[in-house]
C-alpha cells in the first residue's frame, strides 16, 4: 500500500489541513529518503544488505510496541505479534480515499511467488511477479514503456499491485494519502484492497481505467469496477507499507484484504490512466521487503 512515499509528498499537507492532520499524513506517508519511478536499473543489492536491513528493522522495533505489519507471505499463516485491533468494516461501508500501485506485487501468494531479486535496496527492481504464462502477442511492444518513472516504465509482462485505499473518515477519493483523512477524523480506520495485475498488449484484456472508476454507491465513495472474481480475499491485520519502511516500524493499523489470483490489464489503458487520474498518480511505486519477523506478523485468521 502506497502509505510510503508518494512522488508529490509535498502536497501532504494540503490547503487547510490543521496541522494534527498534516503530521498523520507525514507519518502515513513515511516520506523521507524515497525515490520515484518503477524498475531499479544496474546490479542487484547483495542478500547482505537486505540480511542488514532486516536485522535493523528488528532491532528497532523490539520492545516498541509496534503492531503487525505488512506486506507478507500469505501462504505463512504464523505470526506472534501480541497487538491486535478491530478489523476494519467491509469497504462497502467505507469512502474510497486513494488508488494507486507498485511496480511488482509487495505480497508473495497465489500467482504472485517469482521473487524478482533484491533489486536496489529501496524498493525498485524488487517484489513478486506473476508466475503464469503469456502469449508472444500480449508480450509484443515496441517503444518505451508506460508510466514512466525515474527508474523506468511499465511494459507487457510486467506485474503490478494495485492498492484500493479505503477510510472510515468522510472524505472523497484525491491525491496522497491526504485524502484519506480529514480535520475531523485523525485515526480512521484504515482497509486496502489489493488487486494484483499482470499488463498485456491486450485492448481485450480488462481497462484500467474502468477498474479504478469511482462513484457513489450506498452513500459511500466506491470503486464499482474493482474485480470480484479472483479468488477469495485473505484478509489480515499489517500496516502500512513502502519501502520507507524496510529498516523501521510502521505506526499505522491496516486491515489488508489481498485476492490470490492475477488478471490482465490493457497496457494501453494503463498508460492513458497516468496520463491524467483524480489520484496525481503517473507511475509505479517501490514496494517494502516482505516482512517475515514472526514477531511482526500478526497469526492469519486470529
Amino acid at each position: 500500500m502506497q502509505f510510503h512515499r508518494f512522488l508529490r509528498c509535498s502536497r501532504l499537507s494540503h490547503a487547510g489541513a490543521a496541522a494534527g492532520v498534516a503530521a498523520a499524513v507525514a507519518a502515513l506517508s513515511g516520506c523521507a529518503g524515497m525515490g520515484t519511478g518503477a524498475h531499479a536499473p544496474g546490479a542487484a543489492v547483495s542478500d547482505a544488505v537486505i540480511a542488514r536491513q532486516r536485522h535493523n528493522l528488528a532491532a528497532q522495533t523490539a520492545g516498541q510496541g509496534y503492531g503487525p505489519q505488512a506486506p507478507r507471505d500469505l501462504d505463512l499463516a504464523g505470526g506472534e505479534n501480541p497487538i491486535t485491533f478491530g478489523m476494519a468494516p467491509a469497504h462497502t461501508a467505507m469512502n474510497l480515499c486513494n488508488i494507486h500501485m507498485h511496480y511488482n506485487a509487495e505480497h508473495k501468494g497465489g500467482e504472485f511467488t517469482q521473487y524478482a531479486g533484491n533489486g536496489d535496496g529501496a524498493g525498485f527492481g524488487t517484489g513478486y511477479r506473476y508466475t503464469g504464462g503469456l502469449t508472444p502477442a500480449e508480450l509484443a511492444w515496441q517503444g518505451a514503456g508506460v508510466c514512466p518513472g525515474a527508474h523506468g516504465g511499465i511494459v507487457p509482462g510486467d506485474t503490478i499491485e494495485v492498492h484500493y485505499v479505503y477510510s472510515t473518515a468522510g472524505v472523497a477519493p484525491g491525491p496522497t494519502l491526504g485524502a484519506c483523512l480529514n480535520a475531523a477524523t485523525h485515526n480512521p480506520q484504515l482497509r486496502v484492497q489489493a488487486q494484483v495485475l499482470v499488463a498485456v498488449n491486450d485492448r481485450r484484456a480488462h481497462d484500467f481505467r474502468a477498474l479504478t472508476r469511482h462513484a457513489a454507491v450506498g452513500g459511500y465513495a466506491q470503486a464499482p469496477g474493482m474485480l470480484q472474481d479472483t479468488g477469495t480475499p485473505i484478509e489480515y491485520r499489517g500496516s502500512t507499507t513502502g519501502p520507507a519502511y524496510n529498516e523501521k516500524g510502521s505506526p499505522l493499523q491496516v486491515t489488508w484484504s489481498v485476492r490470490p489470483r492475477v488478471a490482465k490489464v490493457d497496457i494501453a489503458s494503463l498508460g492513458a490512466w497516468c496520463q491524467g487520474n483524480v489520484y496525481q498518480e503517473d507511475h509505479a511505486h517501490g514496494v517494502r521487503n516482505l516482512v517475515a519477523n514472526p514477531q511482526l506478523l500478526a497469526p492469519l485468521g486470529r
